[in-house]
Parts: structure tokens; C-alpha cells; sequence
């Protein structure tokens, strides 16, 4: 059982670079965040400030050049590449912009793949993965292609996905950018509560001023240091 003031998530002194020498590109320069349970935690910065690169180390997709990453007790930053995926598929649910949901699979069919690539098939794959959708508004449209839903009903498609084996941590990489200002709002709240009423981390990217209210801290990132406001 997760705390509330449980850390969860933490940085120590994250560097990336990229490139070498004269031609190398600091992306992120010694940022250090300490993010416990039960929070909702805005990123925010202008394009190219190194927000996108930020959340890619927080979960586990890129190593930093210096530094470390810790989920929980562990250190993961260091680990063998074999041994990422199993991190990713039990502490981390990604939720993404552009929805990358599989076009020729049903909302319920999205959810239920996720599942059973961590393990979760048959009747208790399709079992919970109606419950998901379920608990993000979608128990009638579950059975709908991607091209038959709304831009927010594909958003919260991606919001169960994520929630696919009960992650701690939930990554949202501007998951309102592509949607109108009240539907973005919704996904927000829906977020919100996920950490509030449920004990979850989630740290979301985001541009959309209109929604700074709901959460709990918010950072700021330009050209690769972080600030909080």
C-alpha cells in the first residue's frame, strides 16, 4: 500500500547530453526532484526546453549522462537494459499527446492488449480491461474504433490504457494538447483524481495554462534547468 507521503520518484543531479564535444547539446542540466504518492505535478516550458527529455529519463527510456534515477528504493538509471522493461511494465503507465492507440483494435481491444503484454489475458484481461473504461466514462463506447471517438473519449481510451496493471506512477506528455479547453480540463480532472482519491504519482508535460489550478506543484524547465513556481 502506497502512503501519501511515500517518495516515489526521484531525481539526483540528472544531466543529458547530447552529442560530443564542440558540437554536444545539453538537454537537461543537474536537475534533482524528489515526487512522492498521491500528487498531481505539472511540468511546464516552452518547445525545447527539455521537458520531453525530462520525462523520457523519468521513465526509464533514456539513461541520464550523469546523475541517477529512483523508483522507489531502487536505482534504476543503472540497471541492464533487460531489466528496463520489467520497470516500465509494472511501476510506469505513459499516457501520450497523439493517443497512440492501435487504429484497427476496438477501445476495449486497446486496453486488453496493453494487459496482456503485462501478463493479464483471457477473461481477467477483458474483465478488467472493461473496468478501466469503465471507470474513465467510456462503458458505452468501448466496443468503438478510434476513428469513431472523440479526441477526448481517444484520450481517456489512453488514460485506462495507462492504468493497465495498476502503476504507481502515471507519465502524461501533453495529454490536453490536442483537445478543446473543456475536454482538457476533464482528462485533467480525471488525472487529479487518479492521484487524490487513488495515492498515485502523476507527473504530466504540459503548455495549457487554463488547468495550472488543479495541480498540486507545478515546475518550470527552461533550456534545461528546473525552477518551481
Amino acid at each position: 500500500m502506497i502512503t501519501a507521503t511515500q517518495s516515489v520518484l526521484r531525481l539526483d543531479h540528472v544531466s543529458k547530453t547530447y552529442g560530443e564535444g564542440e558540437s554536444s547539446v545539453e538537454a537537461v542540466h543537474d536537475v534533482s526532484m524528489d515526487l512522492e504518492a498521491g500528487k498531481f505535478i505539472f511540468l511546464m516550458g516552452p518547445s525545447g526546453s527539455g521537458k520531453t527529455t525530462l520525462l523520457m529519463m523519468m521513465g526509464c527510456l533514456l539513461r541520464p549522462t550523469h546523475g541517477s534515477v529512483h523508483i522507489f528504493e531502487d536505482e534504476v538509471s543503472s540497471l541492464a537494459e533487460s531489466r528496463l522493461p520489467h520497470v516500465r511494465r509494472n511501476r510506469i503507465g505513459y499516457i501520450f499527446q497523439g493517443f497512440n492507440l492501435f487504429p484497427a483494435l476496438t477501445a476495449l481491444e486497446n486496453v486488453e492488449a496493453t494487459l496482456n503484454l503485462k501478463g493479464i489475458r483471457g477473461d481477467e484481461g477483458r474483465t478488467e480491461a472493461r473496468n478501466l473504461l469503465s471507470r474513465v466514462g467510456l462503458e458505452k463506447r468501448m466496443h468503438h474504433l478510434p476513428e469513431d471517438l472523440s479526441g477526448g473519449e481517444k484520450q481517456r481510451v489512453a488514460v485506462a490504457r495507462a492504468l493497465a496493471g495498476n502503476p504507481p506512477i502515471i507519465l502524461a506528455d501533453e495529454p490536453t494538447g490536442m483537445l478543446d479547453s473543456k475536454t482538457g480540463r476533464l482528462i485533467s480532472e480525471i488525472l487529479r483524481d487518479l492521484a487524490h482519491k487513488e495515492g498515485r504519482l502523476v507527473f504530466m508535460v504540459s503548455h495549457d495554462n487554463r488547468i495550472t489550478g488543479l495541480a498540486d506543484r507545478i515546475y518550470h524547465v527552461e533550456d534545461g534547468e528546473l525552477g518551481e513556481q
